[in-house]
């Protein structure tokens, strides 16, 4: 597979800069067997069943982006992912003003030193202190904020599901939740389920590779506990569906699935790359934002609801004024048979 086959033109003006208000009233395409339907996310009730299960990323977004002093260069840093021993892997802008052993000063009294750097401006660094108390939000390049994150970001950029702190960015898909769509979901008798997947920086790292399969992603921390491994399972076994809420929810799942398809308990790192031919064995639907052309989740949404039916769908979505990326509006997935 070739990086052209992913790419497609998208106006700079459907680039949302701020999210829709309220949450759930962003449109939303169900992208069906039977075709395209326009809807909003309140919606979502309508278009599920009871017995229905929603499994949903409970990540928190930390404040990742760091600037920091190395003698007189200025070096910026996206916290990546915590190591084993205490170090942060991340990555540096302007990496060639520095090298293992050097210290850099972060605001608040944060000093840490370059152990190691990696190919492609990766790193790692041994921290003196906190690094999120000299951090701000990692706002996607695309959102922009010329005097960084504002204090409606703060809010705007976390999920309503959100509880154990790690992210880097947000699953950007339960961005559109609110608690009025969560009651009318429960009357609906749709359940939900809560898994763990800590974005890492690597998801605002563009596919460098012409062969798509030469892309390597960053490992990402996750982890499917007991208890949501039996509420999929309970759901399955009674008829229901399995829906994906963000390519986030739907990774970490094909990677705690067994042969057989059945969710196990799973903790670790994963940087499962799903493509196009992958044999999906979770999730029966996905709600999922609209993504960057030639990007791993684009890849992945092709894979899931097939390429052709997604090209239509974006086609038809650029055509119709939907708002694409983090802040912009949302799509219900059926997976491709």
């Amino acid at each position: 597979m070739r990086l052209a086959e992913f790419d497609f033109d998208l106006p700079a003006d459907r680039i949302a800069q701020f999210p829709a208000r309220p949450r759930d009233a962003a449109r939303l395409l169900h992208v069906a067997a039977d075709g395209l339907h326009d809807r909003v996310v309140r919606d979502l009730p309508a278009l599920l069943r009871p017995g229905d299960l929603l499994v949903v990323n409970d990540t928190k977004v930390i404040p990742a982006q760091l600037e920091g002093m190395r003698g007189g260069a200025r070096i910026g840093v996206t916290l990546d992912r915590p190591l084993p021993d205490g170090t942060w892997h991340v990555l540096l802008r302007n990496a060639r003003r520095v090298a293992p052993g050097d210290a850099i000063a972060f605001p608040a009294g944060v000093t840490a030193t370059l152990r190691a750097k990696e190919p492609g401006g990766a790193g790692v660094l041994a921290f003196d202190g906190d690094p999120t108390a000299a951090g701000v939000l990692a706002l996607p390049p695309y959102i922009a904020r010329p005097e960084g994150p504002t204090a409606s970001d703060e809010s705007d950029y976390q999920t309503m599901f959100a509880e154990r702190p790690g992210a880097v960015a947000a699953p950007t898909a339960s961005l559109h939740f609110t608690p009025a769509l969560a009651e009318a979901l429960d009357a609906r008798g749709v359940g939900r389920a809560t898994v763990t997947l800590h974005v890492g920086a690597g998801t605002f790292l563009p596919v460098r590779t012409e062969t798509v399969t030469d892309h390597r992603l960053h490992a990402e921390r996750g982890e499917v506990g007991e208890a949501a491994a039996q509420a999929i399972a309970a759901a399955r076994d009674a008829g229901g569906r399995i829906v994906a809420v963000g390519t986030t929810a739907l990774r970490l799942l094909e990677t705690a699935a067994d042969e057989t398809g059945s969710v196990q308990p799973w903790s670790g790192e994963t940087d499962l790359f799903l493509l196009p031919g992958h044999r999906f064995r979770t999730a029966d639907l996905l709600m999922t934002n609209f993504h960057l052309p030639r990007s791993t989740l684009f890849m992945l949404v092709c894979a899931f609801a097939g390429p052709a039916r997604m090209k239509a769908a974006y086609g038809h979505a650029i055509a119709s004024g939907y708002r694409f990326y983090s802040y912009g509006d949302s799509s219900l997935l059926e997976r491709a048979q």
